[in-house]
Order: C-alpha cells, then sequence, then structure tokens
C-alpha cells in the first residue's frame, strides 16, 4: 500500500482528494455546493484542481469537529 501524504503546496485531483476524505463524489459536490468543502480551480480547459492547502485545512477542520 503506498504512503498517502498530501503535497505541501501544488494540486490534487478530485480522485486523489477522496483518498483522505473518505466520502463518495457525490456528497463532495453537495458539499461544495454548501461551501462545506473547497472549490476546485481550473487547471486547463478541461482539467480541475484542488489546492493542496486547501485540502490540508479541511482535514484539520474536520478532525478538530470530530474531537468536539
Amino acid at each position: 500500500m503506498p504512503d498517502l501524504t498530501i503535497p505541501s503546496s501544488g494540486f490534487l485531483r478530485l480522485r486523489d482528494v477522496l483518498k483522505f476524505v473518505p466520502v463518495c463524489k457525490t456528497r463532495w459536490y453537495q458539499g461544495m455546493k454548501s461551501g462545506e468543502f473547497p472549490r476546485p480551480v481550473s487547471l486547463g480547459p478541461r482539467a480541475k484542481g484542488y489546492k493542496a492547502e486547501d485540502v490540508r485545512s479541511l482535514i484539520e477542520r474536520l478532525g478538530a469537529n470530530a474531537v468536539q
């Protein structure tokens, strides 16, 4: 099994984000629409990516909510 780490900077595709945030795509899109999850940025005409920093902060926020 490969070591899963989020890069300190750069972009992640949705399939990579979902390795760290275990929700289905439908739930992810609902969270994006409600503002709970970050929105992607355009990387090209047909490519979108999520800022690694945004994914890290989401994971920290979700972890903080789980502890409460």
